[in-house]
């Protein structure tokens, strides 16, 4: 299998690194871009379920979060039934810049597909479902979308 664990590790990096290379120039990484596309995606979502999205802690979110707030391209607004909760928003420049990253990146997929048989996109999705934690693949699989980014 190292075979695929090698095509894995490349194929990775040469797709995060199209949006590092544009976000570079916002001085954010790839944390950034994890909150900013979740956000982006599912406007309104709680803080709770960014840390259970991301598997990741409070004290980690806390300063990609703060950077986002703090530059214009995330807001947090109260909860409408308990004001403590913190509802997570893009901005029109952080849809924007998210949008920018989506388009970058679909651009890749876009040409790989094009060159693919007709059912390319299902089976790697497929595929990628199954490379998740059993027991996440259906809460995983429950967000995904029926459109395109």
């Amino acid at each position: 299998m190292y075979d695929l664990i090698e095509l894995f590790f490349f194929a990775y990096r040469d797709f995060v690194g199209d949006a590092d290379r544009l976000l570079e120039a916002y001085g954010f990484g790839r944390a950034h871009h994890r909150v900013l596309h979740f956000v982006s995606r599912r406007p309104g979502l709680t803080i709770a379920e960014l840390l259970d999205i991301l598997k990741i802690t409070k004290q980690s979110l806390n300063r990609v979060l703060k950077e986002l707030l703090g530059k214009g391209y995330v807001e947090a607004r109260a909860g409408v039934s308990d004001r403590r909760q913190r509802l997570l928003y893009p901005t029109v420049k952080g849809r924007e810049l998210a949008f920018q990253i989506a388009q970058v990146q679909s651009l890749r997929f876009q040409r790989v597909l094009n060159a693919a048989p007709a059912r390319a996109r299902q089976d790697a999705t497929a595929f990628l479902l199954q490379v998740i934690d059993p027991t996440e693949q259906a809460a995983v699989a429950a967000h995904l979308p029926d459109d395109k980014p």
